[in-house]
């Protein structure tokens, strides 16, 4: 999507925004998950996106397992959400809240509620071995599994 691969980048974050970091990408994620759309016609109608872009970006997801194609006979294709790309919702969600601090002058213009029972859903950052709920500002990275030596002696010598 963004046009080339961060091949210096050992960065989970990078290889994401490969798959989704364009904003048609995250409107479509934002549309199948929470609007249900699965008809190439409604994204199209609906987000007033190019049809060339469009099936670029619905191609793409299917090469990536974000959706597949499903055949449905004589209404013809849909596509319709994987696991891997039902699980972009979250991001939608965090991405929201952000605006909703940051970029929403008359407040939320969209609440998440809770199928089960109507309560209000947040994204939330949570510490699994205290269960506190740190700030951004009190999270540091440390080396993963996947990380490279150079990553681990940089972020080990930052503390």
């Amino acid at each position: 999507m963004l046009g080339r691969m961060y091949e210096r980048e050992n960065c989970s974050a990078a290889r994401a925004l490969e798959i989704v970091g364009e904003r048609w990408s995250v409107l479509i994620i934002r549309n199948a998950v929470f609007a249900g759309m699965t008809r190439f016609s409604e994204f199209e109608r609906r987000l007033g996106i190019a049809p060339n872009i469009l099936a670029k970006r619905l191609a793409d997801f299917v090469h990536n397992d974000l959706m597949e194609v499903v055949e449905t006979g004589e209404s013809g294709r849909v596509y319709r959400l994987t696991p891997k790309g039902r699980e972009l919702g979250g991001i939608v969600m965090a991405l929201s809240a952000w605006g909703d601090r940051w970029a929403a002058p008359d407040g939320a213009p969209v609440v998440y509620r809770h199928e089960g029972c109507g309560g209000t859903v947040t994204t939330t950052t949570e510490c699994t071995g205290c269960s506190e709920r740190p700030s951004v500002a009190e999270v540091r990275a440390a080396p993963g599994p996947g990380a490279t030596p150079e990553q681990r002696a940089v972020m080990t010598a930052r503390g």
